[in-house]
C-alpha cells in the first residue's frame, strides 16, 4: 500500500525524455546524482508519490520537490547540477591604476 498523501503533481514524459532518463538512469559515465534524479521523474511519471520516491531514492522529500520543480520549469537541462552560488567577475584595473608600479616590497 503506498504511503502519503497522492499528490497532485503529475507530469507527462515524452517517448525521447523517457528515453534519455532511462539511460542516464543505467549508465555507468553519468554522475550519480543525475542518475538519482532521473529516476525520481520516472517514479513521478509512473504515479508514485512524493513521499516513496523520496524514501527510494533516498532523498528528502524537500529535495525531491526541489528537482520535480526544476523539471517541470526547465525540462531536461534543469536536472543537471549548477555551481553553488553566483559566480564573481573580476574588473580589470582603471588605467591609471595599471600605470603605477608595484610598490609592495618596502
Amino acid at each position: 500500500m503506498a504511503r502519503g498523501r497522492k499528490t497532485s503533481l503529475t507530469i507527462r514524459l515524452t517517448l525521447p525524455q523517457r528515453q534519455t532518463l532511462l539511460a542516464w538512469q543505467r549508465a555507468t559515465t553519468v554522475p550519480a546524482g543525475l542518475a538519482r534524479r532521473a529516476r525520481m521523474i520516472l517514479l513521478l511519471a509512473d504515479g508514485m508519490t512524493i513521499t516513496d520516491i523520496a524514501s527510494t531514492v533516498g532523498m528528502s522529500r524537500r529535495h525531491t520537490y526541489k528537482w520535480i520543480q526544476r523539471f517541470v520549469q526547465e525540462g531536461l537541462e534543469g536536472l543537471e547540477e549548477r555551481a553553488p552560488g553566483p559566480h564573481r567577475r573580476l574588473r580589470p584595473l582603471p588605467p591609471d591604476l595599471r600605470e603605477q608600479p608595484n610598490n609592495l616590497r618596502g
